[in-house]
């Protein structure tokens, strides 16, 4: 059981891009080491229109550049020719059309030099290109840090803070904390908490800023100070009182409490969740991140003076978070590939209402680098055509779908076209254009599926592959550093976009996946472990943005797989929602494999008397596996299924097909894809195709004679629906959206009210 259906894809390539690229003939098809550096930009004005000519002074091609600079207040920039200009306040950003966006060495943008149009007349301040100055001079290093102070101390911890470093070429992101030479702290905030200390002792710190180069200033000047010596004082401090919840989310509690008293003073609280110490803070109240939603916790809090002398522990409280939606989650996947031969865009979401519907867009699939074992970004590649290839997923991927390819007016979410110069287009731009329209939808990239899905045991085998694959994610898909693809990409062109990460990972601890999937009996736990480190780290991202991210994961129906691959006593920790599967409980295979010669229920709801399998599957026997291990109901959805899986040579067998003896898979909608058709398409493509609603297991059924579909639809939608309600789920999810020409989600979004 997966998410099965995938087509083959070709790379498509516009007659304009592909002129201008035999016109250029120095345009690198691949993306070659970037020689950071190495470009100059020179400025010139005329008028009110500034032109830069760009040089490549090194030895290696550089693609994917921009020019950044500053305006004076009041002054706007727009776009003139040869690039796209964007404007964020003072700072100005010039992208350069495709056509000039690679150069090679000794080569320059003329006669194609990009253009920049002022409101008044100006000549541009702190230029950069290449991650460098643009008249190739040495970046200034940032100002030393001034003021270092100690602002609380015990016996065996002290806190410094300082005031922050003037900026030279480029912004301060971080400050490093010595004690004596060595490096003890590395704090992006003008303060950090040294512990480990010997009490009674001297201690010497300086600080240094760095930038985003790493570019070091001087040190700071030194400053000793004497942790404090603990036989001073041994009285403790009073137990806070009045400890209390102000307020919770999806992912945070908010505490308060009463002041402790002591006769040296307090200096510190520490608050536990449960018996970890989750923060430290020196007010009387802190928020407590990195929860998870629809779960309890339970916290209490100790004041501390600068003796380390902690006072007992104040009364618990328990909180419960919240959901992540108030309502119920109507969760659905958009298929990267849908706008080939399906022809279905991010603008059908709008057009047919859907985007207005739904809670959560699953964005499907981005795939592992194979050989750096990262999330992978500027590759189209299509799969091989043989569904049993051990690698026929290695190395694809579709940047030409995610963010190359323009888009015509009639395509377009806004009916804007694009113009093949924008530094972002594809899917991408057009996700970026629904956002604005329904900004309470939330976006997942979705990680894996079928195909996709060969490198997770690798990526999570280990804590340095686990930390590397997932800072990869999190600066691909969430900081949007996409590879430059066809003259679209680059640094932060994707920033915005995504509000997640979705993990479908097929399946861990299990055999059972696509051919050649590596998996290892350790996948269990080391899926666990991944899943805390994507919630660290995107956590610690949230941080810098002021944002949650979400993280879901698309789970197995199969009770054996849960149990092999899922431990669900800890999983729910780290992830928002499980995205349960409800459908192919059944099914043919293009290569006629799974199983061909008997016809079944793809997702009943109930388990089925007459299935003479034996192991009965059911989408209530699948939630089951889930909520008898004690998960909340509120951490899962039930998986739809919008399209239909069929069988020919069904003999009738006094049932219209059910159960019944079969010949393989039934034509399909592509010809790569037998046995898969989408609802609109098997409704209206499968002549004679009668159907039928088998009450007890509620299924829905078509049968024209010799050919024999299972699927969903409003009948069995709404049974499903009403079950979910009555079960406390948190909502539905549909596998996938090209297949629906909108009966399906308007059932979904009637019954989940």
């Amino acid at each position: 059981m997966s998410h099965r259906p995938r087509s083959t894809r070709t790379r498509l390539i516009t007659a304009l891009a592909a002129a201008v690229l035999a016109l250029a003939g120095t345009v690198s098809l691949s993306a070659p080491a970037h020689a950071a550096g190495s470009l100059r930009a020179a400025f010139s004005l005329s008028g009110n229109v500034g032109t830069y000519t760009v040089t490549n002074a090194g030895t290696a091609t550089v693609t994917g550049w921009a020019i950044t600079f500053e305006v004076p207040a009041g002054v706007t920039a727009s776009t003139g020719e040869n690039g796209t200009v964007s404007q964020s306040g003072t700072s100005v950003t010039l992208t350069p059309a495709y056509y000039i966006n690679s150069l090679g060495p000794g080569r320059s943008t003329y006669p194609y030099n990009p253009t920049v149009r002022f409101s008044t007349a100006t000549t541009p301040t702190n230029c950069r290109i290449d991650d460098g100055n643009c008249d190739g001079s040495a970046d200034t290093p940032p100002a030393a840090p001034t003021n270092v102070r100690a602002t609380v101390k015990t016996t065996r911890t002290i806190t410094l803070e300082w005031n922050a470093s003037a900026a030279g070429s480029l912004p301060v992101v971080g400050y490093e904390v010595y004690q004596g030479t060595t490096l003890v702290a590395s704090p992006t905030t003008t303060t950090a908490s040294i512990s480990g200390l010997t009490p009674n002792t001297d201690y010497t710190f300086t600080v240094v800023a760095m930038d985003r180069k790493g570019t070091k200033s001087p040190a700071s000047a030194a400053l000793t100070v004497r942790t404090n010596n603990p036989s001073d004082d041994t009285q403790a401090p009073s137990v806070p009182g009045g400890f209390r919840s102000t307020s919770a989310d999806s992912g945070s509690v908010s505490l308060a409490w009463n002041a402790s008293t002591d006769n040296t003073g307090v200096v510190a609280y520490d608050v536990y969740n449960g018996s970890t110490l989750a923060m430290t803070v020196t007010t009387t109240s802190a928020r407590v991140t990195g929860l998870a939603p629809s779960t309890r916790y339970t916290f209490t809090v100790r004041a501390r003076d600068g003796y380390d002398n902690a006072s007992a522990a104040s009364a618990a409280v328990t909180v419960s978070t919240q959901d992540i939606v108030a309502g119920y989650a109507k969760v659905a996947y958009f298929v990267q590939w849908g706008i080939y031969g399906r022809q279905y865009f991010v603008r059908n979401l709008h057009t047919s209402g859907a985007a207005g519907k739904l809670t959560h867009l699953l964005y499907a699939f981005q795939n592992i680098d194979p050989v750096n074992l990262t999330c992978q970004s500027g590759v189209t590649k299509g799969t091989s055509p043989d569904p049993q290839d051990p690698n026929q997923g290695d190395g694809a991927g579709d940047a030409e779908a995610d963010y190359s390819r323009p888009f015509a007016a009639a395509q377009s979410v806004d009916g804007v076209a694009d113009t093949g110069w924008e530094p972002l287009r594809g899917n991408f731009n057009q996700l970026k254009k629904l956002k604005k329209l329904y900004p309470n939808l939330k976006i997942l990239v979705s990680l894996g599926g079928w195909t996709y899905s060969k490198y997770f045991s690798d990526v999570a085998a280990t804590d340095a592959a686990r930390k590397k694959f997932v800072a990869s994610c999190v600066d691909t898909w969430l900081k949007g550093n996409i590879k430059p693809y066809g003259g679209a990409g680059g640094p932060g062109t994707a920033a915005g976009i995504f509000d997640g990460i979705d993990i479908d990972w097929e399946w861990p601890g299990s055999p059972d996946g696509h051919a050649g999937n590596h998996w290892s009996p350790n996948d269990k736990d080391n899926l666990t472990a991944l899943l805390a480190e994507f919630r660290a780290q995107m956590d610690a991202y949230g941080a810098t943005t002021g944002k949650r991210y979400e993280l879901q994961a698309f789970t197995p129906a199969d009770p054996a797989k849960v149990t092999a691959g899922w431990d669900v006593s800890k999983i729910f920790q780290y992830l928002d929602v499980a995205n349960v599967q409800g459908y192919d409980f059944h099914g043919s295979g293009s290569d006629n494999s799974w199983e061909p010669n008997r016809t079944g229920h793809q997702g009943n709801l109930y388990a089925d008397a007459d299935d003479p399998y034996p192991v009965k599957f059911s989408a209530e026997a699948a939630i089951n596996a889930y909520t008898n291990a004690g998960v909340n109901p509120r951490k899962l959805t039930l998986g739809l299924a919008f399209y239909g899986r069929g069988w020919q040579g069904v003999a009738n067998g006094g049932k219209n097909g059910e159960w019944q003896s079969a010949n393989g898979a039934a034509p399909g909608q592509f010809p790569e894809e037998a046995g898969t058709r989408g609802y609109g398409n098997l409704v209206a493509g499968v002549p004679g195709c009668t159907v039928h609603h088998d009450e007890p297991a509620v299924a829905t059924y078509c049968y024209t004679g010799s050919q024999w579909w299972t699927f969903d639809d409003v009948w069995s939608i709404q049974r499903k629906t009403a079950w979910i309600k009555q079960r406390g789920l948190l909502g539905a999810m549909a596998w996938e959206m090209s297949g629906d020409p909108g009966l399906l989600m308007n059932a979904v979004d009637t019954g989940l009210r």
